[in-house]
């Protein structure tokens, strides 16, 4: 039974995925970058997959949709925002292969071994602290502006999360691509695959995927351009065939019960 507070929450539907999401009406709401990466991460038939500051579980219920015989843990350290993913998973019967850990990135070496997953994903804060406008809206200045933990920490726990032959895929915001390249490097982890994402064919990219990979080595293989929009102003083709859908409207569609 869906228990929804209407003044406070929505429920929105990613209905190419089957999914129904409840999210805050006022705090942070997910875009298109979490299908955005979970079409770019590919997840496989029986991988074991981590989801780092996962908020309302969108990635971590859409890798859980992509592949029936994947396990998904999503980590999230806000406690409201762990309650809503815990909420959403039940929500949409994905209890026995969607596991919901509240708890900061940083102490999850004390939760889990080492290599302990096939793939891990994540879509961090992109902004550093004191930069950017803020946000009236409670919740969306912890989802967007690193608090307790950096880049470098995100980076630092996905390597340790990850298997050798394993691959770790973001999405990041451009202003910061130099920089996660550096931290890369510094923790030994081998770019392998990089997508800029625009938002029409005349604009310069807001943001990038990347796989990285740890105990490998390879050439960087930039791919081609993803445009969220198409030449005439609507969502371009391959957007629609990421959400699943026809030529119509594209976002997630909220309902009032």
């Amino acid at each position: 039974m869906l228990n929804l507070d209407t003044e406070m929450e929505t429920l929105d539907e990613l209905s190419g995925y089957d999914l129904r999401i409840i999210q805050p009406r006022h705090g942070y709401r997910f875009s298109v970058d979490p299908l955005l990466l979970a079409d770019f991460a590919g997840v496989r038939q029986g991988e074991r997959c981590a989801d780092l500051g996962t908020g309302c579980g969108v990635i971590a219920l859409l890798l859980a949709r992509m592949a029936e015989g994947a396990s998904v843990t999503a980590v999230e350290f806000q406690q409201v925002m762990a309650g809503i993913a815990h909420r959403n998973v039940r929500l949409n019967g994905l209890a026995e292969r969607v596991d919901v850990v509240e708890e900061d990135i940083v102490s999850l070496k004390a939760h889990f071994p080492v290599d302990s997953f096939d793939l891990v994903v994540s879509n961090p804060p992109y902004r550093r602290p004191g930069t950017g406008k803020v946000s009236p809206r409670r919740g969306r200045d912890e989802a967007r502006h690193e608090t307790s933990a950096t880049l470098s920490d995100f980076l630092a726990a996905a390597k340790y999360l990850v298997k050798p032959s394993g691959r770790i895929c973001l999405i990041y915001h451009t202003c910061r691509l130099a920089e996660l390249m550096a931290q890369a490097a510094v923790q030994k982890l081998a770019p392998l695959r990089l997508r800029m994402v625009h938002g029409n064919t005349r604009m310069d990219a807001r943001m990038f995927m990347i796989e990285l990979a740890k105990g490998r080595t390879g050439e960087l293989k930039v791919e081609p351009p993803l445009f969220v929009r198409g030449e005439e102003g609507g969502y371009s083709e391959e957007k629609l065939k990421i959400y699943k859908l026809q030529r119509k409207d594209a976002e997630p569609q909220s309902r009032k019960d």
